[in-house]
């Protein structure tokens, strides 16, 4: 029966993971940032969300489902989100009449990670992208993904960048109502395909401060942040969109770890202060400096977002002097598995005097992801519901 019927549509939309941070914002209820932001777009192969969007006369309510847990849908952010996709599809049932009025019918979203979700994995940013490409691809919406993209900002920042594949980043805008605060693709996976990354997984867990608390509570009573938001972000921008452009992996490690270094000190002289790293981060900061030191060259660059977790990126012609050091160190962790890991050898030795370091990781990493660049968000005929 007509009034049955259920339409559908599902996508997998992949993590991103910033090299020059985004941290503050400027509007909280549109997500506008204070600053802009560069990402790499990891591959969908390692980490991805699948999502299923579905509506029907049927459904008495929207709903949304994550990993198998129902949800509250009724938070602004989600339903910014689905206020404005579902504006843009009344404007495509206005032009035919013809067309199924999807917008007055009620929402089933199904998603799942493959990944912890809320450890500091970027599951929020992978998350948004997943539920507004879905629905998107739902409602046929004619909209690119740096349209879609200001769609996404509104339920977590970082989405925006997730809608692209490569490199991409997230001007921050200068304009009240949001209208130019959009992502843009930088380069495509293409351009630079040799870029890979071993995430270390320090926990697991849910983070003890969110990002959006943090970042609020920087922006208020940081003394470095201003700083960091109007001189040093605007320079390592530009300076980083041309390491990109001409695939120079050494200025890239630069200002991936400088970056990194200044987001997380701007946390520190928060007041009361935020600690996301610990010291199974801290280990891993020193393995990275004496990985580069014993090579005699820089191959390999870390950088750690709103959580503990190590991402360390490196060229595919260094993996087995990066990611094969740390298989020599944990090895017995689950990741190593399958083909992408098998094909990693293992170093024979640690960089001398890493004894402490080394231990620390043992003790304080519970598994890793090898990953690399990667496409944007994927339609899929696997349906969750």
């Amino acid at each position: 029966m007509a009034d049955q019927e259920i339409y559908r549509a599902s996508t997998y939309a992949p993590v991103n993971i910033a090299v020059i941070k985004y941290w503050g914002k400027r509007d909280t209820k549109l997500n506008l940032p204070t600053n802009s932001s560069l990402s790499v777009t990891l591959s969908q192969d390692d980490l991805r969300t699948h999502t299923t969007a579905s509506c029907s006369p049927a459904f008495p309510a929207d709903t949304l489902t994550l990993n198998g847990s129902p949800q509250d849908i009724s938070g602004a952010r989600t339903q910014a989100c689905l206020r404005e996709l579902r504006h843009l599809r009344q404007s495509v049932e206005e032009q035919d009449p013809n067309t199924p009025k999807l917008s007055t019918m009620k929402l089933n979203i199904t998603s799942g990670n493959n990944f912890p979700t809320a450890a500091g994995l970027a599951s929020s940013a992978a998350g948004f992208a997943a539920l507004v490409r879905a629905i998107a691809d739902l409602y046929h919406l004619p909209a690119t993904p740096t349209e879609l993209s200001r769609i996404a900002r509104q339920g977590s920042g970082s989405a925006c960048r997730s809608l692209f594949g490569g490199y991409v980043a997230w001007q921050q805008g200068t304009h009240p109502d949001g209208s130019d605060s959009l992502a843009y693709e930088v380069a495509p996976a293409s351009h630079w395909p040799d870029m890979r990354a071993v995430i270390l997984v320090a926990s697991a867990e849910k983070k003890d401060v969110s990002s959006t608390a943090g970042m609020q509570q920087t922006v208020a009573t940081s003394a470095l942040f201003q700083h960091r938001a109007e001189n040093v972000v605007p320079q390592r921008i530009k300076a980083m969109e041309a390491a990109v452009h001409g695939r120079d992996f050494a200025a890239f490690a630069q200002l991936t770890t400088r970056d990194s270094n200044n987001f997380h000190a701007c946390c520190a002289d928060t007041d009361p202060p935020i600690f996301y790293m610990n010291d199974t981060s801290r280990a891993a900061v020193r393995m990275c400096e004496a990985i580069n030191s014993s090579a005699g060259e820089v191959v390999c660059a870390y950088t750690f977002d709103a959580g503990p977790n190590a991402v360390v990126y490196y060229l595919a012609e260094h993996e087995d002097v990066v990611a094969g050091t740390f298989k020599a160190l944990l090895g017995g962790l689950s990741g190593w598995e399958g083909k992408r890991g098998g094909a990693v050898k293992t170093a024979e030795s640690v960089p001398e005097g890493m004894e402490v370091a080394g231990e620390l990781l043992r003790r304080g990493v519970s598994s890793v992801i090898l990953t690399g660049v990667g496409d944007g968000p994927r339609k899929t005929d696997q349906h969750l519901c």
